[in-house]
This record gives structure tokens, C-alpha cells and sequence, in this order.
């Protein structure tokens, strides 16, 4: 089956599923399954849920339990093969380059610090789905700029996080 087709129309729904919960939430991880092996295995659930096979994925949140930060929880992650592709939310401050002169050194802490203190901050939601077979899509929220209709969606738009998620399904 060729999930890669129905990505973005998943890629959106599970958006704007974190987005209604607001902003300032923590790391949010999916695991995207086959819609059509939720309804065989787990018809009550799936009912229960109002699960159609009008997707061909359906995403399962994960609980995050750990506090590790996001590049060591990912390397500790394996999926099942039933799983067929992940995709992970989170929020992050970006700033201008021109405030670069602006940031301190070496220590991440006071790095986190100014940003979220910098006047020409920007909060983004991050949202990142890579499948098994390779391919990948992000969607990007500003807070500024918070509604459904300013999400912009593309492939490699960071690539990065891309790579890191794309890891979790090596052999």
C-alpha cells in the first residue's frame, strides 16, 4: 500500500490534533500504523474511535515517559514492523540571524535562556513524519501566525529531526 500518498493529509490532522491542546507542550511522539490492521486486531477500539479506512494510517501517540532529551529518547527507540512510519511534535524558539551577535557561548542552559528572553523570538511547532520506506513531511506552526490555514507543509524542511526519526527504523 502506498502510505506516502495519504502523509500529508495525516501530517495535518495529527497538527491540528496538538494544536487544539495550545502551545507550551512538551515533546509529543506517534507511532503511524495501518489503518486496516487497527480495525482487524482491535474492532472495539477502532469503534470506539470512529476509525474508517477513508486514511491508510491511523497515528497511536506514544506515552513519553523518560526525560531524556529528544535526540537521546529517539536513539533508544525501535519499532515493531507493524509500524510504518512515525512522527514526532515539539516546539522550539527560532531567532533571526541577526541575533546571533546576541547569544552567549558554549552553555546550552544560558543559550535556552536568552532565546526565550530575546525580543525577536519566534515559537514554532515542529512537526515531523518520516515513514519506513524513506520518505518524509513537516509542517510548521508560528505562534504569531496560530491557524490551520498559516501551517505550511513541505518534505525536508527540517532534516535534521527527519534524519533522527528516519533512525528509529533501522535494521
Amino acid at each position: 500500500m502506498n502510505f506516502a500518498s495519504n502523509l500529508e493529509a495525516l501530517v495535518r490532522e495529527v497538527e491540528d490534533h496538538v494544536a487544539s491542546a495550545g502551545w507550551d507542550q512538551p515533546v509529543r511522539l506517534f507511532a503511524l500504523v495501518p489503518t486496516a490492521s487497527l480495525l482487524e486486531t482491535n474492532p472495539q477500539v477502532a469503534a470506539e474511535l470512529g476509525l474508517s479506512a477513508h486514511l491508510p494510517m491511523t497515528s497511536v501517540e506514544q506515552e513519553i515517559t523518560d526525560t531524556l532529551e529528544l535526540d537521546e529518547l529517539l536513539a533508544t527507540i525501535a519499532w515493531p514492523a507493524e509500524v510504518v512510519g512515525a512522527l514526532v511534535a515539539l516546539e522550539r524558539i527560532v531567532l533571526p540571524p541577526s541575533a546571533q551577535s546576541d547569544l552567549p557561548g558554549e552553555n546550552e542552559s544560558e543559550l535556552v535562556q536568552v532565546a526565550a528572553n530575546h525580543p525577536d523570538r519566534r515559537d514554532v511547532r515542529i512537526v515531523s513524519a518520516v515513514l519506513r520506506s524513506g520518505e518524509n513531511l513537516n509542517a510548521l506552526r508560528h505562534r504569531t501566525h496560530d491557524s490551520a490555514d498559516a501551517v505550511a507543509v513541505s518534505s525536508d524542511l527540517v532534516t535534521r529531526l527527519n534524519d533522527a526519526l528516519a533512525a528509529t527504523f533501522a535494521e
